[in-house]
């Protein structure tokens, strides 16, 4: 069964992480367990602005972007998926409850820890 929250509390996990910019908030694919942000998406080239990939982040895994295929059993996280919370199988763990009223399907809130590491690995220099 999944874990019910209002907008408000959503929105006080995502100030918890502490991540300054809104592209660098996380959620957890809950299917492969991929820690992902709206700069994920951007990198993946699922839109060219955050206000673009907005629509993605916490409901596609950046997978669908990249390739990735479906999860295999027992691949550890990182590579993404291609699930989406759009189709039939309700897997999610988590649901918010909108203004008006009604559940709707969202990835889980990836810990501080765990945004902070995708940020602090996004903004890393890259090595070539």
């Amino acid at each position: 069964m999944a874990e019910v929250i209002t907008v408000q509390e959503l929105h006080a996990r995502f100030k918890a992480q502490d991540v300054g910019e809104r592209r660098f908030i996380a959620m957890k694919c809950p299917i492969c367990g991929t820690v992902q942000n709206m700069q994920s998406l951007l990198t993946a080239g699922a839109g060219e602005t955050e206000d673009q990939v907005e629509r993605y982040i916490g409901f596609s895994c950046v997978g669908r972007w990249t390739n990735a295929g479906p999860h295999k059993r027992g691949e550890p996280p990182g590579r993404g998926c291609d699930w989406t919370l759009g189709g039939l199988f309700k897997l999610h763990k988590l649901e918010v409850v909108n203004a008006r009223g009604r559940r709707e399907p969202y990835f889980e809130i990836a810990t501080q820890e765990e945004a902070k590491a995708l940020q602090a690995q996004q903004e890393a220099p890259a090595h070539g």
